[in-house]
């Protein structure tokens, strides 16, 4: 996915430079000054593009994009060029930042925060003697982190252990790690299918705090 994305940076790159070739200078119907214009449809198709880019790679809620639907706003006494030139630097400023990195940072605290929060609910349903439900949730946290890490390797998403046979492959993290996730996964099986004679509270304390600490180590 992350190839992927930035693969499509680099090609709305190419076709913004190839719109903005298209330049014409034009005579104003009432000043009769001349004023550089490009064609509304090539703006409107490759803002479109622009615009679901960057909701996919910054997110809906993103700076970016909010700051991109702002500036392609028409503003007074300004031309459809003006107006290209404004989003053009609000999508090179998301570009750089998606290339550096800095976007997956900031998504991954965010997502470090929802799965804390996961985790402390985990905790307190294993305080109150609900071993099966805390390692059921424990689970999801794990399997959700690992789909994460298949992503960014670009490997398929599959079943647990297969992700983590995959990623251990792929070099994401060592032998030790992946004997130590296959015996979480075992855990989260057996609580998936209410087979809770299989495991203990004990084992499912152990569960989160390896997950937690697998986490640290993850999303960094």
């Amino acid at each position: 996915m992350t190839r992927l994305l930035e693969k499509r940076f680099g090609e709305l790159e190419v076709q913004l430079e190839a719109i903005e070739a298209t330049k014409r200078m034009e005579q104003g119907a009432l000043s009769g000054a001349p004023y550089p214009h490009i064609k509304a449809d090539l703006i409107l198709n490759w803002t479109v593009k622009a615009k679901s880019l960057l909701s996919n790679a910054c997110g809906e809620k993103s700076l970016h994009l909010a700051t991109f639907i702002e500036a392609e706003k028409p503003r007074a006494y300004s031309n459809n060029f003006e107006t290209l030139q404004r989003v053009k630097a609000v999508f090179l400023a998301a570009k750089e930042d998606y290339e550096g990195g800095y976007l997956n940072s900031v998504r991954n605290l965010v997502q470090a925060e929802v799965f804390s929060s996961e985790l402390e609910q985990a905790e307190e349903l294993l305080k109150s003697g609900y071993a099966t439900a805390a390692a059921v949730i424990a689970g999801v946290v794990l399997e959700t982190t690992l789909r994460d890490l298949c992503s960014t390797h670009e490997l398929e998403h599959g079943s647990l252990n297969k992700m983590n046979d995959d990623l251990a492959k792929t070099g994401a993290y060592n032998a030790s790690q992946k004997k130590r996730i296959t015996a979480l996964a075992a855990i989260r099986n057996s609580a998936a299918h209410g087979k809770p004679e299989e495991f203990t509270a004990a084992d499912v304390r152990g569960m989160i705090d390896d997950v937690e600490r697998f986490l640290t180590t993850t999303l960094q």
